[in-house]
């Protein structure tokens, strides 16, 4: 006499509830859980110790310093990659494939590779050095290094998310436009704009999580000066160095804010993308 085994369909109900576990598991200990602990040791000696570390004169420096490199290089990187995807998407031209992998070279160079190559490069000891010593121009271990070590590690993001969705959707209305008697930036507002919008406002949302958060490449080009060249996530170790945990993890705090800001915002995006 045969019996019928249960087994089969107990591990199919089973086996989701698993994975569905580990999941949730795995989130709350490698995600939740240091998320938790940033804010607890930022607001672990109350509210008034957590306000005075951030009011401080060079955590404030670092928050600013930082904001103004993302509003410098975020419409760069937009300007770039619209200009970068319409170039792909839109012609054909000899070195059109050499010009597609320069976009995603980024993201195959470690960002201290790429400071060490701005630092050889506009250093004093430099190729373009003596020449910027001559006429009085400093771009290492000022703001303009940290723009530009800044600048190459985004730049892939916003092209990357705009040049499938143009090559997707092809030219046939840009074409059109034309023929009806649009000029360029018309056939760009009206056609071209509304229909990589959202891909546009992803890429950048990208690239801003990414300059707010950059720390090797900066690291290198910026001399690490406190109060002067320092960006926040520097000025997070440099409280780190100086045993002020809680200062740290205060700063600490507002990097995590924006990454969740931005996680949102992405999420949001993904939505209306979908």
């Amino acid at each position: 006499m045969q019996t019928v085994s249960h087994s089969g369909p107990v591990a199919s109900r089973l086996m989701p509830r698993l994975l569905i576990g580990l999941a949730v598991a795995l989130t709350l200990l490698i995600v939740v859980a240091p998320l938790f602990y940033i804010f607890a040791r930022a607001f672990a000696e109350g509210w008034r110790v957590y306000a005075d570390n951030l009011l401080h004169p060079v955590t404030r420096h670092a928050i600013w310093l930082t904001t103004i490199t993302a509003l410098i290089v975020v419409p760069v990187n937009i300007a770039f990659g619209i200009a970068a995807a319409w170039a792909v998407a839109r012609f054909r031209f000899p070195g059109r494939s050499l010009l597609v992998t320069a976009i995603e070279i980024p993201f195959s160079i470690s960002p201290i590779i790429a400071g060490i190559c701005y630092l050889l490069l506009y250093g004093r000891q430099g190729l373009l050095g003596p020449w910027l010593m001559e006429h009085e121009l400093q771009v290492m271990f000022a703001l303009p290094g940290i723009i530009l070590v800044t600048m190459f590690v985004t730049a892939p993001f916003v092209a990357r998310e705009v040049l499938p969705l143009m090559q997707a959707q092809g030219s046939e209305q840009e074409q059109a436009a034309v023929t009806l008697g649009a000029s360029g930036w018309q056939m760009f507002r009206r056609v071209t704009l509304p229909n990589i919008q959202w891909a546009l406002l992803y890429g950048a949302v990208l690239c801003t999580a990414r300059a707010v958060g950059e720390f090797g490449g900066v690291s290198v080009v910026s001399g690490n000066i406190r109060g002067q060249t320092n960006t926040l996530p520097l000025h997070v170790e440099l409280l780190f160095n100086d045993l002020n945990a809680t200062g740290a993890f205060a700063a600490a705090s507002v990097l995590t804010l924006l990454a969740l800001l931005a996680l949102v915002v992405k999420s949001i995006l993904e939505h209306r993308r979908g």
